[in-house]
């Protein structure tokens, strides 16, 4: 793992997830007009455990090229077929499999997290409407066991609303949060608790952004930071 000081997963390249970096802001920016809130947030060092809402495919690839530092996020094991699939573990990116007791790769982010990386994490399992209304034990459990910060970001303008046309370049409002300090709380209980801070967290984010959308006009320049 040398080259990454072990915040990228054993037998990624760190090549590679330069060039997957490039091509999320080149290539996957480009049909859309984004706008980042508050990227003062993002911590610049130290295990960060990212967590976000999930609309569409492209929220993960999108989100890659934010952070101007090693981000490795679990996705769905589905996606890891193919070359897609080599090309995925080469960038760092982890597999995990829906609806099962998968270690392995939360194991591995945990590593990465202690090596003081940065670790995405859909906490909803799957995508849906955006507005976090159930979350999976995984963030949690990784930065509570590795101490990690916890970090929302909520996204908005990736998902087609349902009867609409193909829009022409949508603006997509991403707005990073403010840490959330997690329960203490030992065992199930505190794990659980810890998870519905997760969620909660988000949607406060959510509503968040939700009005600073409301308040701006929609024809700002592409890539404004607020």
């Amino acid at each position: 793992m040398s080259g990454h000081g072990g915040t990228l997963p054993e037998g990624a390249s760190q090549r590679a997830h330069r060039l997957g970096w490039w091509i999320s802001r080149l290539f996957v920016r480009l049909p859309y007009r984004v706008r980042m809130h508050r990227t003062d947030r993002v911590p610049r060092t130290g295990g960060v455990v990212v967590v976000a809402n999930h609309t569409s495919l492209v929220d993960g690839p999108l989100l890659y090229g934010m952070f101007g530092r090693n981000t490795v996020f679990l996705i769905k094991a589905e996606m890891f077929r193919g070359p897609l699939g080599w090309f995925l573990r080469k960038i760092g990116q982890l597999g995990v499999r829906r609806g099962e007791a998968d270690r392995a790769p939360l194991l591995a982010a945990l590593r990465v997290l202690r090596a003081g990386g940065l670790v995405g994490v859909f906490p909803e399992g799957t995508r849906g409407t955006g507005a976090v209304d159930s979350a999976q034990n995984g963030a949690a459990w990784l930065a509570r066991s590795s101490g990690a910060v916890l970090l929302p970001v909520a996204c908005r303008g990736t998902g087609r609303p349902a009867g609409r046309r193909r829009r022409l370049m949508p603006r997509v409002d991403v707005l990073f949060g403010e840490p959330i300090a997690l329960s203490s709380a030992k065992g199930r209980a505190g794990l659980v608790a810890a998870t519905e801070q997760v969620r909660t967290g988000l949607v406060d984010l959510i509503a968040e952004l939700d009005a600073l959308i409301a308040d701006q006009p929609v024809d700002d320049v592409r890539g404004k930071q607020a």
